[in-house]
């Protein structure tokens, strides 16, 4: 079989597990599509500061191979391209070991102040198409993600996707933190502006149910989950991808946050990981995910 055709089927054996289907983007409620085995559509996250430390016994992963990720139920990685003006220095590595299991890849840009904003976007698309001619892909394609810093001004998480659409013509995927600032800015701006915005998918941030968020924006009800998080905003109609599963440095070592609460009773440990690792569930079905991934990435092949 050729690696095309063996592509083309992935969707179609994920489908045959799926049980519910949640589409992408919509106003249905933003309850996780599950597998027959019971398994959400898992998405992890990783950057240079990957692999975290061993904490545990299980099975460990690098940037040269990531099969206990996808052994644990991931099917799609996506890896910091750069942040800030710096290139992320194991990106290409993740995104072939992704690739060689059969996980979908997908990159990340952190947009920081201190930075000329239309130039971070050149540089995460100059790389990601780099990426993307340096080898002959099993995947289709490309996910492209902008990650805006918590105190990011509007003019350039705009220009940004401006930039990013005009070079590409994919409007990228948009990753914000659980912020004070963010929230203003975007709950606040005029309805064009927030249509323009509405055109990236979102991806939320939220490790705690009762945690991490300004008092000044008390959660839709307490205790907080994704769709009151969405409402704070007041910008999209739902989430697309949730990063329920972040890890922060504290006292030396890798510390996971995962949120645990109601419907969404998330382990702290990722399957038979050995160590922390960041994690995201997606809203919708497999073929939703391909859609997804096609319509916000660039072409592989």
């Amino acid at each position: 079989m050729s690696r095309r055709a063996l592509f083309l089927l992935v969707p179609a054996l994920f489908l045959a597990l799926t049980q519910c289907r949640t589409p992408v983007e919509s106003g249905a409620p933003a309850t996780p599509a599950s597998t027959a085995s019971g398994q959400l559509l898992e998405i992890v996250n990783v950057s240079a500061y990957d692999p975290k430390e061993k904490q545990r016994e299980g099975r460990a992963y690098s940037e040269h191979d990531v099969s206990a990720l996808r052994e644990a139920g991931s099917v799609a990685l996506i890896a910091r391209a750069g942040k800030g003006g710096n290139l992320d220095t194991k990106c290409a590595n993740f995104l072939t070991a992704a690739d060689r299991v059969g996980m979908l890849p997908g990159v990340y840009y952190r947009l920081q102040n201190h930075v000329d904003a239309v130039a971070q976007a050149d540089q995460f698309i100059d790389r990601a198409k780099a990426l993307a001619a340096s080898r002959d892909w099993t995947a289709g394609s490309l996910l492209l993600v902008g990650d805006f810093d918590a105190q990011s001004r509007m003019d350039d998480i705009l220009r940004f996707m401006d930039r990013v659409e005009s070079r590409t013509g994919v409007v990228p995927v948009a990753y914000l933190e659980n912020s004070g600032h963010l929230k203003t800015l975007l709950s606040q701006a005029d309805e064009a502006t927030k249509a323009r915005i509405r055109r990236m998918p979102y991806w939320i941030a939220l490790y705690s149910h009762d945690k991490g968020y300004d008092p000044k924006y008390p959660q839709f009800p307490i205790p907080g989950h994704p769709e009151g998080l969405v409402k704070q905003y007041n910008l999209w109609h739902d989430w697309t991808i949730w990063q329920y599963g972040g890890v922060e440095w504290t006292g030396g070592r890798s510390v996971p946050k995962v949120y645990s609460h109601g419907r969404y009773p998330f382990p702290t440990y990722f399957g038979i990981l050995d160590r922390p690792v960041e994690r995201n569930i997606f809203r919708g079905s497999p073929a939703d995910l391909q859609v997804l991934w096609q319509r916000h990435g660039i072409a592989l092949r």
